[in-house]
């Protein structure tokens, strides 16, 4: 039967062909071309288009571990310089474009991105959407035709389904947005002033946390104790368990068929440098 550790592995080997649209030039010059200025406000822009015109607080609630204030800095002002519905074209406009420099002009027409894209199509009709407002969201969309953005779109649903699980791992747990990243430094996935700066939380904030996690028995200093690296683990082991539903819709052998056509995706990414090393994103390597 397929395991919650396929689930993690398929959303290391997809999730740079994802981010395409954060680190990319074409995304941010697609972005531009609409009328959004700045990394941020395109982040969120085009992000939380899938939900609508939506405020900060819906955001906040929805990205789970961004400082409220910084959010309130960037929406809802994104929707006086594009719609929803301009921000979601941007989005595939400059992944097309990235798609084409990245794995070169012929492969958007090619067998392997239309294996992906029908593989990926039954997966993405596997998410479960009750409690994961970030995946009905992108579920909702329409599938682009062309097979190099229906797979982009297909694992933007698959890793926001995986993303709203992880938020409710969290929830459970009563770890907040700022302890989730006290949490991820500590355990050594990202660097703390990386993730304070791409998350917006202040010294206070983070300092509050840090108390926080030290009473609770899962911080000594800056380091995970034996009980806060368990938490870590349960919270990664429930976020994999919670995200497998779509790819038992695949099973074992279409599983292994997608992460082999994975694989050199992620490779041409990796080798474009539109992967930042020890990003906020976290993602592991796939063993």
């Amino acid at each position: 039967m397929t395991s919650p550790a396929t689930a993690r592995r398929l959303w290391a080997l997809g999730e740079p062909y994802h981010a395409l649209t954060y680190f990319a030039d074409e995304c941010r010059s697609a972005a531009e071309a609409a009328g959004l200025h700045g990394f941020w406000s395109t982040y969120f822009a085009m992000r939380a288009a899938p939900l609508g015109p939506v405020g900060p607080e819906v955001v906040t609630a929805t990205f789970y571990n961004f400082a409220p204030s910084f959010v309130a800095r960037r929406v809802p002002a994104v929707w006086a310089a594009v719609s929803p519905a301009t921000a979601l074209a941007a989005r595939l406009a400059g992944v097309d474009a990235a798609v084409r420099r990245v794995l070169g002009t012929g492969w958007p027409g090619s067998a392997e991105a239309a294996e992906l894209a029908g593989l990926l199509a039954v997966a993405a009709a596997g998410v479960d959407l009750p409690g994961r407002p970030l995946a009905a969201a992108n579920a909702g969309l329409p599938v682009p035709e062309e097979p190099h953005l229906a797979v982009w779109q297909a694992l933007t649903t698959l890793r926001e389904h995986r993303g709203d699980g992880h938020n409710g791992a969290l929830l459970q747990r009563g770890i907040s947005g700022v302890g989730a990243n006290v949490l991820a430094a500590a355990a050594g996935r990202t660097e703390k002033e990386w993730l304070m700066r791409a998350r917006g939380w202040d010294g206070d904030a983070w300092g509050a946390a840090v108390e926080d996690l030290s009473r609770r028995g899962w911080l000594a200093g800056a380091e995970l104790t034996a009980e806060g690296a368990a938490i870590v683990a349960a919270v990664e082991a429930d976020t994999d368990r919670l995200a497998l539903g779509p790819w038992q819709e695949l099973g074992d052998a279409r599983c292994d068929r997608l992460a082999g056509l994975l694989g050199p995706v992620r490779r041409a990414v990796l080798a474009a440098g539109l992967w930042p090393e020890r990003n906020p994103i976290g993602v592991p390597d796939p063993d």
